[in-house]
C-alpha cells in the first residue's frame, strides 16, 4: 500500500513539473528549451522511478523481516507456554498421585480396621453362643437341683419327724442318767473322801501333765519325720513358690515395651496381613505383641538379647519409616552384629578395668552377654565384678600370695558365667560355669571355686570359701536384689520382737542380713524340750506371718550359768 502511495506521488510530482516546463517553453517560444525541459521532466521521472523502486524493495525487505521476527516471537511465545502447561501438567499429576497414595492408605487401613473389628465380633459372638450354652446347662442343673431339692424336703420331713420322737426318748433317759449319775457321786465322794471340785482338780492335773509329756514327745517325732521327708517336702514348697510369685518376675524379667510417635505405626509393623510382624518375630527371635496400649507394643522374649537386637532393630526401621521383609531381614542382620561387638567390647572394657589377662574370647564374649542379664533384680554384670574386688580383698586380708589374689578375683568375674551360656542343659549355673572354664583353660582352682560356690561340689582349695562368701556378701547386702534399706531394717526388726513375744525369751539377734534368728532363752523358765518347742513355733509364725527371700534359720540356745563369790 506505501509503495502504491509513493508511487503516485512521483507520477504527479512529474506530471506538474512536465507541465510547468512545457508552460515556460510555449511562453518563451522556444524550442531549445522545450527539449532541455523535456529531457529534465525525463530525467526526473527516471529518478522517480528509481526512488520508487529502491522504496519498494526496501518496503518488501523490512516486511520480511518483521514477519520473520513476529514468526520468532511467536515460537518463543509457544515453546514457553508449552513448558509451563507441561509443568503445571507434572505438577498435577504429583499431586494427584499422592492424594491416590494417601487415599489407598487410608483405604488400607480401613480394611485392617474392618478385619480387625470383624474377626473380634466373630469372637464375641462365639463368646456370647458360649455363654448362651453354658447359661442353658446351668437352667437345666438348676431345674434338676430344685426337682432334688423338693423330693429332699419330704424326706427331711419324713426324718425330722423321726428324730423328734427319738429326741423325746432321750430327754427321758437322759434325765434318768442324770438322777443315776448324782447318786453314783454321792457314792464316790463317801469312798474317797474328797468333794467333786477337788477330785476334778487333782483329774484335770493328772491328765495335763501327761498331755504335755505326750505332747512332747509327738512333736519330737514330728520333727524327726519332718527332718526324714525335709527333701521332698522342700521341693513343694519350692513348686508352690515358683507358682505363686513366677508370674510377676516373668512378666517383668522377659518384656519391654516400646514406645510410639503416635498409633498410626503399628499398622506400619504389622504390615498387609500381617507380613512385617511375622517376618520380624522370625529375624529376631522374639514376640511381639500389639494390642490396646496406646502409643506402644511390647516385646516378649527369656532370652534378653534377641529382646534387645528386636529393640533396637524396631527403632531403625521406625526412624527409616521403610518397613517391609526384605528391609526388616537387613537391618535386623546389621543390628545383631553390632550388639556383637557392643558385647565383645563390654567383655573387654571389664577385663581391663579388673586387670585380668589371657582371658579367652569367649569367656570375654560371656562376660559381655551378662550386662543384659538380672538376677533377682540385680545386674549379673555389676554383681560379678563387685564379687571380684570382694575376692580379690579377701584373698589380700587372709595374707595369700598375690598370684592366689588375681585367681581370686578372676574366679570372682567367672562364678556366674553359667547363667549365660548359651547351650541348654539341666545341670545348674554352677556346675555349667565350672565345665565352660576347663573348656576353655582356666585353672583347675578357679574351675573348682566356680562349680562349688553353691556346695554343689565338694571344696578342694582356699578360693572356693572365698568365692562363696563374696557372692554371698555381693547379694545378701541391703538393696542388692529388690529390697530397699527402710524394709531391710524393718523385716530384721520384726524378725527379732517376733521371737521376744515368746515366754521365756531373753534375747534375739537376727544375723548373716536376717537369714538366720539366734534365740537365746532363760534356762530357770525353759527346759531343753520346751527349747526345741520354741525354734518350732518360731519358725511356722515366720512361715505364715512374714515375706522374706530363702530360708531363715532359727536357733534357739539355752545355757545354765551358775556364779558364786569367794570372800
Amino acid at each position: 500500500m506505501e509503495i502504491a502511495i509513493g508511487l503516485v506521488i512521483g507520477l504527479l510530482v512529474g506530471a506538474g513539473i512536465g507541465y510547468f516546463i512545457s508552460q515556460s517553453i510555449k511562453n518563451k517560444n522556444n524550442q531549445r528549451q522545450k527539449e532541455d525541459a523535456d529531457k529534465q521532466a525525463d530525467q526526473i521521472i527516471a529518478d522517480a522511478r528509481r526512488a520508487a523502486t529502491r522504496m519498494t524493495e526496501e518496503s518488501e525487505i523490512q516486511s520480511k523481516r518483521l514477519i520473520q521476527d513476529a514468526e520468532r516471537k511467536n515460537e518463543n511465545t509457544k515453546r514457553q507456554k508449552i513448558s509451563e502447561a507441561r509443568e503445571k501438567y507434572i505438577r498435577f499429576k504429583s499431586d494427584f498421585e499422592n492424594d491416590v497414595g494417601k487415599r489407598k492408605q487410608k483405604v488400607k487401613e480401613s480394611e485392617f480396621r474392618l478385619k480387625e473389628a470383624e474377626i473380634k465380633i466373630k469372637q464375641e459372638r462365639h463368646q456370647v453362643l458360649q455363654e448362651q450354652k453354658e447359661l442353658k446347662k446351668k437352667y437345666d442343673d438348676i431345674l434338676k437341683e430344685r426337682n432334688d431339692v423338693e423330693q429332699s424336703r419330704s424326706e427331711i420331713k419324713s426324718i425330722r419327724e423321726n428324730l423328734t420322737q427319738q429326741l423325746n426318748i432321750v430327754s427321758k433317759r437322759k434325765t434318768a442318767l442324770e438322777k443315776a449319775n448324782e447318786e453314783h457321786i454321792r457314792a464316790l465322794e463317801q469312798v474317797a473322801k474328797l468333794s467333786e471340785q477337788e477330785a476334778k482338780e487333782e483329774l484335770l492335773k493328772a491328765v495335763k501333765d501327761k498331755a504335755d509329756t505326750d505332747a512332747m514327745s509327738i512333736i519330737k517325732n514330728t520333727i524327726e519325720e519332718a527332718k526324714a521327708t525335709a527333701n521332698k517336702e522342700a521341693k513343694k514348697i519350692v513348686i508352690q513358690s515358683i507358682q505363686r510369685m513366677c508370674a510377676e518376675y516373668t512378666i517383668e524379667n522377659t518384656v519391654s515395651v516400646f514406645n510410639l510417635e503416635s498409633d498410626d505405626l503399628k499398622g506400619q509393623i504389622i504390615g498387609r496381613e500381617g507380613r512385617n510382624i511375622r517376618a520380624l518375630e522370625a529375624a529376631t527371635g522374639a514376640e511381639i505383641v500389639v494390642d490396646d496400649t496406646p502409643e506402644a507394643i511390647v516385646i516378649s522374649s527369656f532370652d534378653p538379647i534377641r529382646r534387645e537386637v528386636c529393640r533396637l532393630s524396631l527403632q531403625r526401621l521406625v526412624t527409616d519409616g521403610r518397613i517391609h521383609p526384605a528391609r526388616i531381614e537387613e537391618v535386623v542382620a546389621k543390628t545383631k552384629k553390632q550388639l556383637e561387638e557392643q558385647i565383645m567390647e563390654i567383655g573387654e572394657r571389664t577385663v581391663i578395668e579388673l586387670n585380668i589377662h589371657g582371658l579367652k574370647p569367649a569367656l570375654v564374649r560371656m562376660v559381655g552377654r551378662m550386662r543384659f542379664r538380672s538376677s533377682y533384680g540385680q545386674n549379673l554384670l555389676k554383681h560379678s565384678i563387685e564379687t571380684a574386688h570382694l575376692c580379690a580383698l579377701m584373698a589380700a586380708e587372709l595374707g595369700l600370695s598375690p598370684k592366689q589374689a588375681k585367681m581370686a578375683k578372676r574366679a570372682g568375674l567367672l562364678h556366674d558365667i553359667g547363667k549365660v551360656a548359651e547351650e541348654e542343659t539341666e545341670l545348674s549355673h554352677a556346675i555349667i560355669g565350672m565345665k565352660l572354664c576347663e573348656k576353655h583353660g582356666e585353672h583347675p582352682a578357679i574351675c573348682n571355686a566356680v562349680g562349688a560356690h553353691h556346695d554343689e561340689i565338694e571344696m578342694n582349695n582356699i578360693l572356693s570359701p572365698i568365692i562363696q562368701a563374696g557372692d554371698a556378701i555381693s547379694g545378701a547386702r541391703p538393696g542388692a536384689r529388690r529390697e530397699i534399706l527402710e524394709s531391710y531394717l524393718t523385716r530384721i526388726r520384726d524378725l527379732e520382737q517376733l521371737a521376744l513375744a515368746h515366754d521365756g525369751v531373753q534375747k534375739a539377734y537376727a544375723m548373716q542380713a536376717g537369714r538366720e534368728l539366734r534365740v537365746i532363752v532363760e534356762a530357770d523358765k525353759v527346759a531343753d524340750q520346751q527349747a526345741e518347742m520354741i525354734s518350732f513355733k518360731i519358725s511356722e509364725q515366720i512361715q505364715n506371718e512374714m515375706q522374706y527371700p530363702g530360708q531363715i534359720k532359727v536357733t534357739v540356745i539355752r545355757e545354765k550359768r551358775a556364779t558364786s563369790y569367794a570372800r
